[in-house]
């Protein structure tokens, strides 16, 4: 069983979260939402459930978290070079149906703006970029919807030198606040183009849990076996709401502008059961169903840990299935060279104590033209894969003054 599966709705549905009012003081900053930003949160939360859906059945991993927000924005730039089969599928996958290209930027440019404004004792910060090979064609209207609306870096650096990949992992670090240090192992010789974004988040618990009352206590995990783990416990006025499913509670950061919702399943119930109830209908009601109680004891156990997932199958299986295609692919508005995607990565972290919560993500979007792209000119591509001869020369004189064979390239 995943079983801190609930703190992912703390971070990834943290528009929702923001949006309730009920315990939050009169001079907090409120999203005001238009009808096509609500329908985008609606198209995001749906997204995100369906896909921790299926994460949570692909994965062998005991905790697992995503961030829909990270991958949605991740797959909005990619969609924004789009066209055909291609940006159709997308918006299937994505539930961005009735919406168009323009409001969905738009709605992506509000959204990212006030989130990253709501609360002084909360920092959620939110970052994009787009890397590309040195003399990849990328098209003007392409880069300029990244650096507008998305307020992505946009950088052209040589995919062929080592450095560029610790540009790329450099780069996520910084905007993770070093949570999580790298995204990519390495640059395939046909990678052209990789689009991130990274998300941190870190909230101080509106009322933090009392050190002093943390004590070891059982947990009782799925496969029948018991473990002695610190739990946390405090006594707060939060919001809460209990059906025969779960138990559920709100529990506010700084201001009550973000929360973390916890989900307990109820007694003959599992974390599998909440997870396969999960639909946009259900979240819905049960967001609206919190009431406040005065006087809730709280007692959950503090935790740290890291989680990455390739997520292609997962986005195929979905519908987004052209964009991974070596063939089919149309992303024709980024570039007039043929491209597609040849991995979709998501790596997250988070360290939940008695202080707060510190949260992150990251999500790349690799693109790969074909061995000699149809609509481009051909490549030569050097790959040293195998037992190789070097040299070092003067080259006034030609004089060779160093020359080797490498059959098994170490590095100690």
């Amino acid at each position: 069983m995943k079983k801190c599966f609930l703190l992912l709705i703390a971070f990834v549905f943290i528009i929702s979260s923001c949006l309730d009012k009920t315990a939050t003081p009169d001079d907090n900053k409120f999203i005001q939402l238009d009808e096509k930003s609500a329908q985008l949160i609606e198209a995001d939360n749906k997204f995100g459930l369906e896909l921790f859906q299926k994460v949570n059945a692909s994965s062998e991993e005991e905790n697992i978290m995503i961030s829909p927000l990270s991958i949605s924005v991740a797959l909005a730039m990619a969609y924004n070079g789009a066209d055909g089969d291609t940006k159709t599928e997308m918006e299937q996958t994505l539930k961005l149906f009735g919406l168009t290209t323009e409001e969905i930027n738009a709605s992506y440019e509000f959204l990212i703006s006030a989130l990253k404004s709501l609360d002084e004792d909360v920092v959620f910060e939110i970052a994009n970029a787009v890397f590309y090979d040195e003399g990849f064609p990328v098209k003007n209207d392409f880069v300029q919807v990244l650096q507008e609306v998305y307020d992505a870096e946009v950088s052209e650096i040589d995919f062929a030198l080592p450095a560029s990949l610790d540009a790329i992992n450099n780069w996520v670090a910084e905007k993770t606040h070093d949570k999580i240090p790298t995204i990519l192992d390495q640059l395939n010789p046909l990678d052209v183009m990789v689009l991130l974004n990274a998300i941190y988040f870190n909230g101080i618990w509106k009322t933090e849990f009392n050190e002093d009352g943390t004590h070891d206590l059982s947990f009782y995990k799925s496969d029948g076996t018991t473990t002695v783990i610190p739990m946390m416990n405090k006594e707060d006025s939060v919001a809460y709401v209990a059906n025969d499913l779960f138990k559920a509670v709100k529990m506010p950061y700084g201001n009550g502008q973000y929360n973390m919702v916890v989900f307990l399943p109820e007694e003959g119930k599992t974390s599998e059961d909440v997870i396969e109830s999960f639909s946009a209908d259900n979240w819905e009601q049960w967001m609206e169903s919190f009431e406040i109680h005065g006087h809730v004891v709280i007692t959950m156990p503090r935790f740290k840990y890291s989680f990455e997932i390739q997520l292609n199958d997962v986005l195929a299986e979905m519908g987004m299935v052209k964009a991974f295609s070596d063939t089919e692919a149309d992303f024709s508005k980024i570039s007039d060279i043929f491209i597609y995607i040849s991995s979709v990565i998501h790596k997250s972290f988070i360290d939940v104590n008695e202080t707060g919560t510190e949260a992150a993500a990251v999500t790349a979007v690799t693109f790969t033209v074909t061995s000699a792209g149809p609509n481009g000119p051909e490549k030569i591509h050097f790959t040293v894969d195998k037992p190789f001869v070097y040299a070092i020369t003067e080259e006034d004189t030609g004089a060779i003054l160093f020359i080797g064979e490498v059959k098994n390239p170490e590095y100690n």
